[in-house]
C-alpha cells in the first residue's frame, strides 16, 4: 500500500521544507511503517525540488537573505557557511555536494555553493547525484537498522 492516510505526502512535505534532508526524513518515512521504495523517491523528490527551486531562484533568494541579514544585524558568517566553505574550497563542488546531507544539508550546502560562485548547472547536478546516492544509503541503512533493532 503506497499511501496510509495520507502520510506519504507529510513525508513529501516534510522533504521539501528547508532544513529536513534525507537523513531525517528517510528513517521517519520507515519507522512510519511506508514501503522503502516510496519513502525514498518521497524523500529524494521532495529535496531535489527544493534544491531546483534554489538553483533557479538564487538570484532572488540570495538579495532576500542579505537584506534580512542586514535588518537582524548580522554581519559574520554561521558556522554551517564556515564548515561549507572550507570543504568547498578544498573539494570543491563534488566534496560539498557528497557531504552536505551529513554535514550541512543539501539547501544549504546548495545556496552556499552558488554564493560562492559555482555554475548553478554544476550545483544542480551534483547535487542531485548526492541525493540519489545518499537516499539509497539511507533507504538501506534505516531498513537493515530498524530490522534489526525490531523497531519495523
Amino acid at each position: 500500500m503506497l499511501v496510509i492516510d495520507g502520510v506519504i505526502y507529510v513525508l513529501f512535505l516534510l522533504a521539501f521544507a528547508p532544513w529536513m534532508d534525507v537523513s531525517i526524513v528517510v528513517p521517519l518515512g520507515i519507522v512510519w511503517g511506508l514501503q522503502p521504495f516510496a519513502v525514498g523517491l518521497t524523500a529524494f523528490t521532495g529535496n531535489l525540488i527544493l534544491v531546483l527551486l534554489l538553483g533557479f531562484f538564487f538570484k532572488q533568494f540570495a538579495k532576500w537573505r542579505t537584506t534580512r541579514k542586514l535588518k537582524k544585524g548580522i554581519t559574520t558568517p554561521s558556522k554551517k557557511e564556515t564548515r561549507s566553505r572550507r570543504i568547498w574550497e578544498r573539494y570543491g563542488i563534488p566534496g560539498l555536494a557528497l557531504l552536505a546531507p551529513i554535514l550541512v544539508g543539501t539547501d544549504i550546502a546548495a545556496v552556499l555553493a552558488l554564493t560562492f560562485g559555482s555554475s548553478r548547472t554544476h550545483v544542480i547536478s551534483w547535487m542531485t547525484v548526492s541525493l540519489a546516492v545518499w537516499t539509497v544509503i539511507f533507504v538501506v541503512a534505516s531498513m537493515y537498522g530498524f530490522s534489526f533493532l525490531n523497531i519495523i
